[in-house]
């Protein structure tokens, strides 16, 4: 239980840090390295959620 609680704290703060990141984009000019670290936390959210879900699953197999 305190796994599942962590893994839904770290999606909810990496979704925040995406959203600052996505309104923080010039309309214009976007440099590469701003776009690399969107993609990143977007790959990191995913993989958490991954887990979460595999953690949920393996939880009601039990």
């Amino acid at each position: 239980m305190v796994k599942e609680k962590e893994l839904k704290k770290e999606i909810k703060e990496l979704e925040e840090k995406l959203k600052d990141r996505e309104d923080a984009l010039p309309a214009h000019s976007v440099r590469p390295q701003q776009m690399l670290f969107i993609e990143e936390l977007e790959i990191e959210i995913e993989k958490k959620k991954v887990e979460l879900s595999e953690l949920k699953k393996s939880k009601s197999n039990h």
